[in-house]
């Protein structure tokens, strides 16, 4: 039993759960670099952001364990009120924050990372079809994003499709684009690296 227990607690187990525990971190902090630029637009309370080309791209390059895990602690950390979403119309940080029209889009970061890293895992993870496993994310991203903006509006559903996803499907194709073609630049020279 102690020798289970010693063997837990060495350097060597330690070694794996710090690489992933780290990885997690530099994504959550990726996302909030990226939700950071940001494009207000006048006519809805949702800003374009980069935040969702970085969780289709997290979704493509990590495990979807490791996916999700590191949009939970991107959300726990602006929960717990640190400045890593974009900043809103309302002006709110933390829990307010995640409670906002942006609510939806936001809940479904982690869905969709994991949504992704699984799909794209079953299907070998070849370079075409990295396109549709983050085009699944985004559409999930969008789907939940518009049915809490409904619901927080009050907005019929044609209205909440005017303003929260008519807008950003010109630049979440170049996202989904932009995630794919990097997930797979990154799988080609990593395999070539072995």
């Amino acid at each position: 039993m102690s020798y289970s227990i010693s063997a837990s607690l060495s350097p060597a187990a330690a070694t794996p759960w710090l690489r992933r525990g780290a990885i997690v971190v530099a994504a959550s902090a990726f996302v909030a670099v990226c939700s950071h630029v940001a494009l207000p637009l006048y006519f809805t309370p949702v800003p374009l952001t980069l935040g969702p080309f970085a969780v289709l791209l997290l979704g493509l390059l990590l495990n979807p364990r490791m996916a999700a895990s590191a949009l939970a602690a991107y959300l726990a950390e602006g929960a717990a009120g640190l400045p890593v979403f974009a900043p809103g119309p309302l002006g709110t940080a933390g829990l307010a924050h995640l409670l906002g029209p942006t609510a939806g889009y936001l809940v479904a970061y982690p869905f969709a990372a994991a949504l992704i890293s699984v799909l794209w895992r079953r299907t070998g993870q070849g370079s075409w079809a990295a396109l549709p496993c983050a085009a699944a994310g985004n559409l999930l991203i969008l789907a939940c994003g518009a049915i809490w903006l409904a619901f927080f509006t009050h907005a019929s559903m044609q209205t909440v499709f005017a303003i929260g996803v008519l807008p950003f499907l010109a630049a979440d194709t170049l996202k989904v684009g932009a995630a794919a073609g990097l997930a797979a630049t990154f799988r080609r020279l990593s395999r070539r690296a072995l």
